[in-house]
């Protein structure tokens, strides 16, 4: 279905994913552990004295580049210990220092950094957003991209011919490309969506219920948990539906009354089918009726007692012990340390007006700041040929499975299968732990949560409800900005707090019409405006 609509309806994202780009041989440089053949003449121009154009080694003498990169929890402690960074240090001459900052302090100490004027060759998995790239390209400290990746980066510029809307996605109102992004296989959809809902089909047996399709029939099998001593302990311990926070939840269910018909990069505008304008979802009628249902979950206690504040441990811990209806997650088949057995996934559910849209769809294009080179970095060509190769699907293979034999195997049908060595920890082998990396994922060489059989079968069953177009983000530029960002912030602030809320109890839907006579009142007008502006840019 992917490929038969516009791109936008196959686009993905979403936060550790993996086949799009077959390497061409001169273009994607040699596998790991393969001798690299000469590099072509050198080219010409500044900073490019011995930068072979194709092939490898990148430069015929050996460089060094700095880069500021965040380390996510999950992600190794020191990356230039990696086995992947140094095999690929060897086959390209380009030795890179990775000086890593904890996500926790990363925004800090990367405006720190970049105020300061003491800043590196460039930033890696920085989570740069695009007013970030915005910000610092007019400044003239984060350089375009543009001719740069026209002769040094085949492997990215294929992907931006193959793909016009990354590109759209990616260049900036004036008309230049600052970063490299994450980019997620558009066929790959199980790592598109990322989280799913699952249904524990255990249950559903036992209650002899069929596999829920329309908000009612999700409604009565949670009542029907509630009710039922389905793990046979004599007491009434079942959770109907159990996640952190009821966001993903209550993402899940907009498609079901018709919201959210762009995906969930926009998780508050959609495009108003009868005018054909943007639309804040917030303020519809229908949103209005998508609280009163979430209300009623919450008020009959088929949300898990503390939705608002249990962690993910904590969840795949109840879970793990067959208490659990439904669930919002990554993958319970892939969850480290927990046996989980019987969860299945849920297809796109219909809602009460006979709408049903998979509200949850993502862009693969996910991170459009994820690596940026600066203007300190004196060897500007050899670094575009140095990224570009984690585009090609050799690069794509390297950098999410590390070594040929020694963190990944290579079956006779050409799969690939980490070592037990990597599966008892991946973080002596490889970086990406964390996600906003820069790179391509694909179904080939991505083995996480998202590429399980179980993942795999739960994304088939929504692909026939995927959005008729799913938008990355849009653009602003320096002048909208400064207008945007504050009605942005304020309105979402009010609205996280409002929804709350309404779930909860706390707010009587009878103050709906002061709630949207409020956010009118923020500047909600304004708001669409400078949306529609980014918006009509970004279809151009």
């Amino acid at each position: 279905m992917l490929k038969t609509k516009r791109w936008t309806r196959a686009l993905f994202a979403s936060v550790m994913t993996a086949s799009l780009l077959a390497a061409c041989s001169n273009d994607a440089g040699q596998p790991a552990g393969e001798a690299p053949p000469s590099g072509e003449p050198a080219a010409e121009g500044q900073g490019a004295a011995a930068v072979s154009e194709s092939g490898f080694p990148i430069v015929q003498e050996p460089i060094k580049l700095t880069f500021f990169a965040g380390k996510a929890a999950s992600a190794p402690a020191d990356w230039n210990a990696l086995p992947v960074w140094q095999e690929y240090a060897k086959m390209t001459n380009v030795e890179v220092d990775f000086q890593l900052t904890p996500a926790e302090s990363l925004a800090e100490k990367r405006n720190l950094v970049l105020a300061g004027g003491d800043y590196p060759d460039a930033f890696h998995t920085a989570r740069l957003s695009t007013a970030d790239l915005m910000n610092y390209g007019q400044q003239g400290i984060f350089i375009p991209l543009n001719d740069l990746i026209d002769k040094y980066a085949p492997n990215f510029k294929k992907l931006l011919e193959q793909y016009p809307e990354v590109k759209n996605g990616l260049t900036m109102p004036d008309g230049n490309i600052y970063g490299f992004p994450t980019f997620y296989d558009p066929d790959f959809t199980s790592v598109l969506i990322g989280s799913k809902l699952w249904y524990n089909q255990a249950f559903l047996d036992q209650l002899g219920m069929k596999e829920p399709e329309t908000t009612e029939e999700f409604y009565q099998y949670l009542k029907a948990v509630k009710s039922t001593d389905l793990n046979g302990n004599g007491q009434a311990d079942e959770i109907p539906y159990a996640a952190s926070g009821y966001g993903s939840l209550l993402d899940e269910l907009k498609g079901a009354w018709g919201l959210g018909n762009r995906g969930n990069v926009h998780n508050r505008v959609d495009l108003d089918p009868e005018t054909n304008a943007l639309r804040y979802i917030p303020t519809h009628p229908r949103y209005k009726e998508l609280l009163e249902y979430m209300h009623k979950l919450y008020a009959e206690g088929l949300l898990v007692e503390n939705v608002l504040t249990i962690k993910g441990p904590e969840v795949n811990a109840l879970m793990d012990e067959g208490r659990v209806g439904s669930s919002v997650t990554n993958s319970p088949h892939a969850i480290g340390g927990v046996t989980i057995e019987h969860f299945v996934g849920a297809p796109a559910l219909s809602g009460p007006h006979g709408d049903r849209i998979f509200s949850r769809a993502r862009s693969p294009l996910i991170d459009p700041g994820a690596f940026v080179i600066t203007d300190k970095n004196e060897h500007p060509e050899a670094t575009v040929r140095w990224i570009d190769y984690f585009y090609s699907e050799e690069g794509s293979k390297l950098f999410f499975m590390g070594i040929k034999d020694l963190s990944y195997t290579e079956q006779p049908d050409g799969t690939l299968e980490y070592t037990e060595e990597y599966l008892k920890d991946s973080s002596k082998f490889v970086s990406w732990g964390g996600g906003w990396y820069p790179a391509m994922l694909t179904a080939k060489t991505f083995k996480g949560g998202e590429a399980t059989p179980e993942s795999m079968a739960a994304a088939e069953k929504v692909k026939p409800y995927w959005p008729e177009e799913v938008w990355p983000q849009f653009l602003y530029t320096a002048e909208e900005l400064p207008r945007f960002t504050p009605l942005h912030t304020d309105i979402d602030k009010y609205v996280s707090e409002s929804t709350d809320k309404f779930i909860t109890g706390d707010l009587p839907f009878s103050e709906w019409d002061n709630y949207v006579a409020t956010i009118e009142r923020m500047g909600l007008k304004d708001y669409l405006e400078l949306y529609t502006a980014a918006y009509e840019r970004y279809k151009q």
